[in-house]
């Protein structure tokens, strides 16, 4: 299984405050609370804030009024995942723990390399043994250690919390002790969105995997709504590829719980894959915000993936993950069946090419 999980021109910088920084944070001579300080500048500076712009050409070619593009590859690994890399590394710093562990397929290792580098926190990252990723020699590069382990990622999920458990480390999976502190992190996205639109959208689409994401974005958009600063929470739209994705599967099939998939039914490729998955960890979060929103959920083919990729280089210039694209994909396609009338739409775009 050779998976190519794209980001492949990422290149890892911060800016030379940043760097300036993070000798802070890693100097134990000062003290915990300058360190912190320190690591929370680094956050400010470099993670989130990411760029929300109208795509207009896109409008005219699909015919659609005000479709805003919020583009996570403006983070400093690329993708999304910065955003709850840094706030777990800033939360294992706190708690004085000297290790993170984390099982990854790619670009989620690159971002806690990258975090915990600059907090002098070593980064134990798992691996599938049958997983390639081209991202591996950027987290060598970032001073974690690889560790590769039997099974699929569900498995080596599980097997390096227990490893974590076990030896008192900081455990920085998806679906533990941790998913309040992640989807508040992507609860920011949300924020973001709504301080440069003066307004929640009336659809937000996002690419699901685990579901972390979509939850956290939901999670923001309540929390606006509840303060009164919008008037609206948004039709959230979860898209991911074809019948290879539990919070979507469960969504269409009308269930009240995310039911795992077949393990042996999923097929990775080198556009699917970062969305794949028989078991979403947190997907009952994520079924939450579908239902509770009235929002839509979507099966997008590796064809379509690919297309829009094309695309979006040619009419926009953005180079963007083929994943990246699922949600922008299913929103159109919602359009094209309901024929939205004039409105604000965002889709996040989760991961640069």
């Amino acid at each position: 299984m050779n998976l190519k999980d794209g980001v492949k021109t990422a290149e890892n910088k911060v800016s030379s405050e940043a760097k300036k920084l993070g000798e802070l944070v890693r100097d134990a001579s000062k003290s915990l609370v300058d360190r912190l300080e320190s690591y929370e500048d680094i956050i400010n500076l470099e993670v989130g804030d990411t760029g929300l712009q109208r795509a207009k050409t896109l409008e005219r070619e699909f015919d659609i009024r005000q479709l805003f593009v919020k583009y996570e590859g403006d983070n400093p690994t690329g993708t999304q995942k910065d955003r709850i890399a840094f706030a777990q590394i800033y939360d294992a710093l706190r708690r004085e723990f000297d290790a993170v562990v984390l099982a990854t397929c790619g670009n989620y290792g690159v971002a806690m390399a990258l975090a915990a580098n600059l907090a002098g926190i070593r980064c134990k990252i798992y691996i599938p043994e049958s997983y390639h990723t081209e991202r591996i020699s950027e987290m060598v590069g970032l001073q974690a250690e690889i560790i590769r382990l039997p099974g699929s990622y569900e498995d080596v999920v599980k097997q390096s919390s227990e490893l974590a458990k076990e030896n008192g480390w900081y455990d920085a999976n998806p679906g533990g002790a941790n998913t309040p502190l992640q989807i508040s992190a992507y609860s920011q996205i949300a924020v973001e969105i709504f301080e440069e639109l003066g307004d929640a959208p009336e659809y937000c689409a996002v690419p699901v995997s685990n579901g972390t994401l979509f939850a956290g974005i939901y999670r923001g958009f309540v929390s606006l709504y509840k303060r009164g600063k919008t008037s609206r929470i948004p039709k959230m739209i979860a898209a991911s590829s074809s019948r290879k994705n539990p919070i979507v599967q469960s969504f269409l099939q009308g269930l009240d719980h995310c039911r795992d998939l077949d393990p042996e039914a999923i097929k990775e490729t080198k556009y699917n894959e970062p969305l794949i998955n028989w078991h979403s960890f947190d997907g009952e979060e994520a079924l939450y915000a579908l239902r509770e929103s009235n929002g839509q959920a979507f099966n997008i083919s590796d064809k379509k993936l690919r297309e829009m990729t094309s695309l979006l280089a040619k009419k926009e210039g953005f180079r963007i993950l083929p994943a990246a694209t699922a949600g922008l994909i299913a929103l159109l396609e919602l359009d094209e069946k309901m024929n939205f009338e004039p409105g604000r739409f965002v889709v996040v775009l989760t991961a640069k090419n």
